[in-house]
């Protein structure tokens, strides 16, 4: 008899756990706003974006805002989303799922981004955390949610695609294996010194360079403006070019684990 009280209790567990997790969308959709932070236009926007990206390339972002994680970790809570909804396309499992939590009362904002299989290379742990730290909490902090996922969206759009490389986007971003503006003053430096050893004693200074002084400045601006450009793409918080229709559903993608979190 304990053991059939057993089994029942663990099937009880199982469901409990499983209502924590919202049902998927029926019609699917890709943005998903249970927590009331967006407008209707916004809304529409976004889904239109992540729509037309998932029909371009297949790949599939779901962004689910929620006022609580169902009791669970952000991590767990947005594994079991991806894995229940099935986001991505089954065999490439090119899904990503976002999940978002304002901050309410004394409680903490937090978000997670979870990677599929197939895009742990394109987007690693160290990268997730990125884009939520540089790209998401800056906006959110000012409780402009919109702004912030449509930083972060261009960003996973870009890096899906190819169109820079993981520690690219680290190194635009402040942490990578470029030299930066710090190295860039330090060469110049350098530079100054190596030609006033050659006998050039009108090139006394930094701006003795061989290289007029308006042209250092600029090559010193464009590295510090680099880190902050291209965080829209082509994406407008306007009217833009968003094409309507739907994505056609999820394709059944699996998640091992990848991604990371913030809070703010």
């Amino acid at each position: 008899m304990n053991k059939y009280i057993l089994i029942l209790i663990a099937l009880w567990s199982i469901m409990a756990n499983a209502q924590d997790i919202p049902e998927r969308p029926n019609p699917p959709r890709l943005l998903n706003d249970y927590a009331g932070l967006l407008s209707a236009q916004q809304t529409q926007q976004l889904e239109n974006h992540l729509a037309n990206f998932a029909r371009e390339t297949s790949t599939q972002i779901a962004i689910l805002l929620v006022n609580d994680f169902g009791g669970t970790s952000r991590e767990d809570f947005a594994f079991k989303v991806g894995e229940k909804w099935g986001i991505g396309q089954k065999g490439k499992n090119n899904g990503i799922v976002v999940v978002i939590k304002p901050r309410i009362g004394n409680s903490r904002g937090e978000a997670f981004i979870a990677t599929g299989y197939g895009l742990e290379g394109a987007v690693p742990d160290a990268v997730a955390n990125r884009i939520i730290d540089h790209e998401m909490i800056p906006y959110f902090k000012q409780n402009d949610y919109y702004s912030g996922i449509a930083a972060a969206t261009n960003r996973l759009m870009a890096l899906t695609r190819g169109e820079y490389t993981a520690d690219d986007y680290l190194d635009q971003t402040g942490n990578g294996g470029g030299i930066g503006f710090v190295g860039i003053i330090f060469f110049f430096i350098i530079v100054s010194f190596i030609m006033k050893a050659a006998g050039g004693r009108r090139r006394n200074s930094l701006g003795g360079s061989s290289l007029p002084f308006w042209l250092l400045m600029s090559m010193m601006g464009s590295s510090s403006n680099r880190s902050h450009s291209g965080s829209f793409g082509n994406f407008s918080s306007g009217g833009g070019s968003f094409g309507g229709g739907g994505f056609g559903g999820f394709g059944g993608g699996s998640f091992g684990g990848g991604g990371a979190g913030g809070s703010w």
